[in-house]
C-alpha cells in the first residue's frame, strides 16, 4: 500500500506516470466521461482547514470515477483532541478505502498514514502541498508540452506550496527560483528533500531577496498568499515585510515574452498579484485550478483503483 504524503517518497517516474495519467483521465473525461474504476468505494475528507479547491476536486473526482467521498470538519473529529489519531486512522480504515486530509501539523497526516491501512493522501499540512505541485505540473506540462529546463520562479512566502514546488522541479529537471523577504525564505531542509532528486534531473535551486533577481529569464511566475490560515495575527508584519514582492505587470515583463502566471489560489487581489495580471492573457491560474480535479483523479486512481 502506498500513500501520497510528500512528493519525496515517490520516484520521479512514477510521478511522470501520474501526471500522464491525469492528461489520459482529463481527455477521457471531456469525450464521454470517466470509466467507473473506484465503483463503490469511499474515500473519507479530514478537513482542519477550510477548503474550496480541495473539497470539490476530491469529491468531485470520486464521484467521476464512480465511487463517493464523505467530508468530516473540524468539529466531527478533532484529530488529536477528541480521540487519539492513531484510533481515528483505524476507524476509518474499516470504513473507507482511502484518507485525505488537510491538516495544520504535517505531524497528523504522518500519524494517519502510519495507522492506516488504508491509502493516506495529503491534501495540504503546513509544511507540504504535494496535491497542488503536481497539479500545477501538468499545467506547465500543458503550456509548453515539457518540464525539463525551463524556470520557475516563486516570488513570495518560503511556505508549503513553495516547498513542493521545489520538490516537483528538483523530480523532472527545473530550474527554481525563489525570492522571499529577509526571515520568510524557504528552508534549507526543503532543499535538501529535493537535492536527490535535482542531481539525477540537473536541476538548480537559486534563492533570493530582490523578485526582478528571480523572474529574469523565468517561463512560469508563482506566488501565493502573504498570510496563510493560522497566520492571521501576523497579518500587518506580513504585508509590510511582502510589500515588494507583488508580480505585477512591471515584474512580468522581466520574465520571458512567453512566461505564464500561476497562483494556487485564494488570491488576495491587490497584495500579492494584481488583478490586470491575475486576468490578463498570460495568466494559468484557471486551468492550474481546473487540474486540481484531474491530478486528484490520477492520484485517486492510482492508489485506490
Amino acid at each position: 500500500m502506498k500513500d501520497f504524503i510528500t512528493l519525496s517518497d515517490w520516484a520521479s517516474e512514477e510521478l511522470w506516470q501520474l501526471i500522464q495519467l491525469a492528461v489520459e483521465l482529463k481527455h477521457e473525461w471531456r469525450t464521454g466521461g470517466n470509466k467507473p474504476v473506484l465503483k463503490d468505494k469511499i474515500l473519507g475528507m479530514v478537513f482542519q482547514k477550510p477548503s474550496l479547491r480541495t473539497r470539490v476536486s476530491f469529491e468531485v473526482g470520486m464521484k467521476h470515477l464512480g465511487g463517493h467521498a464523505i467530508m468530516l470538519g473540524p468539529d466531527e473529529i478533532g484529530l488529536g483532541k477528541r480521540e487519539s489519531i492513531a484510533d481515528v486512522a483505524r476507524v476509518l480504515s474499516g470504513y473507507v478505502q482511502g484518507i485525505m486530509a488537510r491538516v495544520f501539523d504535517h505531524y497528523h497526516v504522518e500519524e494517519l498514514a502510519k495507522w492506516a491501512n488504508v491509502p493516506v493522501i495529503n491534501g495540504l499540512s503546513d509544511a507540504e502541498h504535494p496535491c497542488q505541485a503536481l497539479g500545477d505540473l501538468l499545467t506547465i506540462y500543458e503550456q509548453f508540452g515539457r518540464l525539463e529546463g525551463l524556470k520557475i520562479a516563486y516570488v513570495g512566502d518560503g511556505n508549503n506550496v513553495a516547498s513542493s514546488l521545489a520538490q516537483a522541479a528538483g523530480h523532472f529537471g527545473m530550474h527554481f527560483a525563489i525570492a522571499s523577504p529577509a526571515g520568510y525564505s524557504l528552508s534549507e531542509d526543503a532543499f535538501e528533500e529535493a537535492r536527490p532528486f535535482a542531481e539525477a534531473s540537473g536541476a538548480t535551486f537559486e534563492m533570493f531577496h530582490e523578485p526582478q533577481a528571480a523572474v529574469k529569464d523565468a517561463d512560469v511566475l508563482y506566488t501565493d498568499t502573504w498570510v496563510s490560515m493560522g497566520q492571521e495575527a501576523e497579518y500587518e508584519q506580513r504585508e509590510a515585510a511582502f510589500a515588494g514582492y507583488q508580480i505585477n505587470s512591471d515584474l512580468l515583463r522581466q520574465a520571458k515574452r512567453e512566461a505564464i502566471v500561476l497562483h494556487c489560489l485564494p488570491a488576495h487581489r491587490g497584495q500579492e498579484i494584481t488583478d490586470d495580471v491575475a486576468d490578463g492573457k498570460q495568466s494559468a491560474i484557471f486551468p492550474q485550478a481546473e487540474n486540481r480535479l484531474h491530478i486528484q483523479k490520477a492520484i485517486l486512481v492510482k492508489l485506490m483503483s
